[in-house]
């Protein structure tokens, strides 16, 4: 038997031998049950991607429902129920009530609002161009799930809220009554980097954007490289090009000391997805998102009153222990089975994601993650502690 055979038999026996040595692992592991509640108005098909990061981090660190049973992202969880067959588009909405929000305050450890955007006549109805703005089936924050994280904060619960709660379709009242409970205020602008702005290469390119760009500007659109595109609520919209305004062309979250040592994050790592501008009230900035513009793109910034820095994780400076994420954090490209295997995340580098950066999974493998476990790690430790 040659040498470099006995090497290639090797990998393949570790390869094999890997995750069922993972796998056994995870499943003698302790469980820990905490008691989540989790919204989801997102789900116009049945990946549930707006949540079903957040279920994984539950599964694999091996937490479980007061019925000691596994969280399953298909059912728990609040909002839009897409209906097998999907075909025939039928759906559920389970809703918060308003009779059931002080029992409900009392028997959940916690909570986490995961995307309140919602389900709309294009996303759901097949053969519509999803690229277009279209009338809401579903959506928003309402007055009942206000209600519930205020009756959740009077009791110290852990709250968890993130980009777009604050933001359309939620009402202007919902929304300041929000704002005021968590201190957190957004200034009406949006983002998110693009791989490509070039509409031909890039097909699902939001033609909304185009023609609020044409009305503004009064000019076709003519970007072709990538770059971030900033929306105002009022419908104003910016753009910045990779070299023609930035520096480097996808925007980056830097974590304070804090946060690393406290949330085992990296000091820095990009982020290609949707955020949102806010301002942090009172409370503690944890992370912060940077725009690295050139000269030209500060001028364009400063032209229309938008930071290059703002913050990207909030967390209370209070008793009360909640966070706001500044960007859609639990919408990760993750497969639910890898969470049944114990050290899944030490193979994660040269498996699972590559440095492109457009690569979204590098931000669930290397930030989400450890944030999400140390989040629920430190709330259960300080509950155990009262």
């Amino acid at each position: 038997m040659s040498k470099s055979f006995k090497v290639f038999l090797f990998f393949v026996i570790l390869v094999l031998i890997l995750p069922v040595i993972g796998l056994f692992k995870w499943t003698f592991q302790h469980k820990e049950v905490i008691n989540m509640l989790i919204l989801d108005k997102t789900v116009p098909d049945l990946e549930r991607q707006k949540h079903r990061s957040f279920n994984w981090i539950l599964n694999h660190d091996k937490y479980v429902k007061a019925n000691n049973r596994r969280y399953l992202y298909a059912k728990d969880y609040f909002g839009f129920f897409p209906l097998k067959p999907v075909r025939n588009r039928q759906y559920e909405i389970k809703r918060i009530r308003l009779a059931q929000i002080i029992e409900m305050a009392e028997d959940y450890d916690g909570a986490y609002f995961t995307d309140t955007y919602g389900v709309y006549f294009n996303d759901w109805y097949q053969g519509i161009n999803k690229n277009r703005r279209s009338r809401k089936i579903y959506g928003g924050l309402l007055n009942n799930d206000y209600l519930l994280l205020k009756e959740m904060k009077d009791r110290d619960k852990l709250i968890i809220a993130e980009s777009n709660v604050l933001a359309f379709p939620t009402p202007d009242l919902e929304r300041s009554k929000l704002e005021d409970l968590l201190d957190v205020h957004w200034t009406g602008w949006l983002g998110r980097y693009y791989e490509s702005l070039d509409t031909i290469v890039n097909p699902d390119f939001p033609e909304w954007i185009l023609r609020l760009y044409n009305k503004q500007y009064g000019k076709a659109w003519e970007f072709t490289k990538s770059g971030i595109v900033l929306v105002q609520y009022n419908d104003r919209v910016v753009v910045l090009e990779n070299q023609e305004h930035l520096d480097m062309e996808v925007p980056y979250i830097y974590s304070s000391k804090a946060a690393m040592e406290k949330y085992n994050v990296p000091y820095k790592i990009n982020y290609p997805y949707w955020f949102e501008i806010v301002e942090p009230g009172n409370n503690i900035e944890l992370a912060s998102f940077k725009i690295h513009t050139n000269s030209v793109g500060d001028s364009i910034l400063l032209n229309n009153f938008i930071p290059d820095e703002f913050p990207a994780i909030i967390g209370s400076s209070g008793s009360a222990p909640y966070f706001y994420f500044a960007g859609d954090f639990a919408d990760n490209q993750v497969k639910p089975i890898l969470a049944y295997f114990d050290g899944i995340e030490k193979i994660a580098p040269y498996l699972f994601y590559s440095e492109r950066p457009s690569d979204r999974r590098k931000f669930f493998w290397e930030y989400y993650r450890p944030l999400m476990s140390s989040i629920l790690e430190q709330h259960i430790h300080n509950t155990e502690a009262e």
